[in-house]
């Protein structure tokens, strides 16, 4: 491992959060953020999260630990069930932070998404070289970035080291 990097992290935080769940992972935050420093060499971590007022304690904490948050307003609605939904698409902030506002601070990148709408993100990068890893959170991920097989990591192969295992 080059300790000499000095990489970045871009984190689509509703696609870690959801694929950690429903693969039984308990995500520790901690353990993630140390992870990315220690094994990925990543100096900032750029987590990217809509913003719901009722968990500001939830956003101090993670910004203690050493992420930097990115919000994105977030919509309120129903579901033909009317269980609330809350979405906060951060997709664009996301590719504007790694790709040009951020892009000359870091060596490489690692995005931490399943999500194909970052294909072309991840092509980008990959021509630049300054792709590092991609990290899954889901089992199946976008079959868009399964060109890109040599960088993925998924979540599910590093659970021991930055979760724990909870029943389904």
């Amino acid at each position: 491992m080059n300790n000499t990097e000095n990489n970045y992290a871009f984190i689509d935080g509703n696609n870690l959060y959801l694929g950690a769940k429903n693969q039984g992972i308990q995500l520790n935050y901690i353990k993630l953020r140390r992870y990315l420093r220690d094994k990925m060499n990543v100096s900032q971590a750029f987590l990217f999260i809509g913003f719901d007022p009722a968990n500001t304690d939830f956003y101090r904490l993670l910004q203690k630990i050493g992420y930097i948050l990115i919000y994105k307003p977030t919509i309120v609605y129903r579901n033909t069930d009317g269980t609330r939904t809350m979405k906060g698409n951060v997709d664009a902030e996301l590719v504007l932070y790694s790709s040009a506002v951020e892009f000359e601070n870091y060596d490489k990148a690692v995005i931490v998404s399943s999500d194909g709408d970052f294909a072309c993100l991840v092509d980008f990068l990959d021509k630049k070289g300054k792709l590092k890893k991609i990290i899954t959170p889901t089992e199946n991920y976008s079959s868009l970035l399964k060109r890109f097989h040599s960088y993925i990591l998924p979540l599910n192969s590093i659970r021991n080291k930055v979760g724990k295992f909870k029943s389904k």
